[in-house]
């Protein structure tokens, strides 16, 4: 009908569900380190680990192929009480994730570590930053996690973070191309997060504007990026 106007295509927060399995983690020289931890279990040099890497760098998806190999349950620093602790470490085995939450509990983690030393259970911490640079005020608690083994993370090779590109795409099942591929390898900062936020953007965008998602798009909106 002329002079009618198209609606407009929206695009829907629709949430994207990732694989944590064994199978569907990328491996490279980057997390060879945390991923020789989970794979060592249970001959691990201390009960209590620290796993430490930069946002997106695998740690969540490490504890959850550790959670199913120790038949660990998991919980979130932040939601970390003592009264939660000894239900926490009921199976003998814990994940404590992001320890760098800004209002977690920490007479509650101390108290964690003393029960889990108490009772030998595992415990597989993740944190963005090391002890060392993250501000815990409990002086007993700040001592004993500086003397817990630390497994680095280190940021993606170029193999390794073109991998995530692919990845990130196809858990959005997004197709693109090998040219879609190498602009992104070359123009986004070397980090898992900026992955993860230019394929959001780029699936977001191309669902609004009705479009393949090809190198030209990739360019029209990273260019300012």
């Amino acid at each position: 009908m002329p002079g009618r106007v198209q609606p407009r295509q929206l695009a829907l927060a629709l949430p994207h569900a990732e694989s944590l399995t064994r199978d569907n983690f990328l491996e490279g020289p980057a997390n060879a380190s945390g991923l020789a931890l989970i794979d060592g279990w249970p001959e691990w040099p201390n009960r209590i680990m620290l796993l430490v890497g930069p946002e997106g760098a695998g740690k969540s998806h490490l504890a959850a192929i550790w959670a199913e190999q120790a038949g660990a349950r998991s919980i979130s620093a932040h939601a970390l009480t003592p009264a939660a602790v000894p239900g926490a470490l009921a199976t003998g085995a814990l994940v404590v994730e992001d320890l760098n939450s800004p209002d977690f509990d920490e007479r509650a983690l101390f108290h964690l570590m003393n029960l889990a030393r108490e009772d030998q259970a595992f415990v597989l911490i993740t944190a963005r930053l090391a002890p060392s640079a993250s501000h815990v005020e409990l002086r007993d608690l700040r001592s004993r996690l500086r003397a817990v083994p630390t497994i680095s993370l280190l940021p993606p090779d170029d193999a390794l973070f073109r991998a995530l590109i692919v990845k990130f795409c196809a858990d959005r099942q997004m197709a693109i191309d090998e040219s879609v591929v190498s602009y992104l390898a070359t123009r986004l900062e070397r980090s898992y997060a900026a992955v993860r936020q230019a394929v959001e953007l780029l699936d977001t965008e191309a669902l609004r504007l009705g479009r393949p998602v090809t190198r030209a798009l990739a360019a029209e909106l990273l260019r300012d990026a």
